[in-house]
């Protein structure tokens, strides 16, 4: 009995083990990370380098940096990024793809739920706001632009990523969350652990979603450009491609 158990086990990891390394690497080490880290902070006080990068931050600002970096709080933040989620989500679905339309909105307006509910919980100050190039109200953990603008960032890689835009989409989005991250702790609004956690969080919660609505709606797997612009599609997957988009959202 258990020598069948065992031999099922391994067969089912043969015949799905990249699917499992993605779930691995795209959920479950995120979440490993996420409670690692949250433990350290509000249990055991935090990390010195916390407040060393800030002050490194600080030492190594210029006038052309803190323009960008007070230009991208607006571009990312809650009065400019929603909209242009809700227009690139607008041209999704006039070019068909509404479930990859939908799966961009949900993206984004989880992770922002998400955010407001770990600040409530948590309700970490600021840093010192002397240290800080302009002052925000509310929390600090974790980051909501980090998070927001990560979990956009990778959904639009995950859209794209069996078409041809595929890798520079993918990496362009990654670049962008990590920028974004990167300008909170350079305006001294967040430290560090806030948005490296803000950003593991909404990976986990952009590749989880990804996952179960391509369960239901398998299309989301394909590029929104159709089926001529989907790479890498196997067999089973081209036979199972929609003819209409009434048929991908029944």
């Amino acid at each position: 009995m258990f020598s069948n158990l065992l031999h099922e086990i391994v067969t089912f990891v043969k015949g799905h083990w990249r699917g499992l390394l993605l779930l691995l690497l795209g959920v479950l080490l995120p979440l490993v990370l996420i409670a690692s880290l949250t433990e350290d902070v509000f249990r055991d006080g935090g990390f010195a380098w916390d407040t060393a990068i800030l002050e490194w931050y600080r030492a190594h600002r210029t006038p052309t940096l803190t323009s960008v970096a007070l230009a991208l709080a607006v571009i990312g933040g809650v009065r400019v990024l929603p909209l242009i989620t809700l227009a690139v989500a607008l041209l999704l679905a006039r070019a068909g793809a509404r479930v990859h339309a939908w799966y961009l909105v949900f993206a984004l307006s989880g992770a922002a739920l998400l955010n407001l509910l770990a600040k409530l919980i948590f309700q970490r100050p600021r840093p010192d706001e002397l240290g800080a190039v302009l002052v925000e109200s509310g929390f600090s953990f974790p980051s909501g632009h980090a998070m927001a603008n990560a979990a956009f960032g990778i959904a639009l890689g995950l859209i794209f990523w069996r078409s041809r835009l595929g890798w520079p989409v993918a990496v362009l989005g990654v670049f962008w969350g990590v920028l974004l991250a990167a300008s909170r702790n350079y305006l001294g609004v967040h430290y560090p652990t806030d948005v490296i956690v803000g950003f593991l969080a909404s990976t986990a919660w952009a590749y989880g979603l990804y996952l179960l609505m391509a369960r239901r709606w398998p299309t989301l797997r394909h590029s929104p450009g159709g089926e001529k612009d989907t790479l890498g599609k196997t067999k089973s997957e081209a036979t199972t491609v929609p003819h209409s988009e009434k048929e991908r959202t029944r």
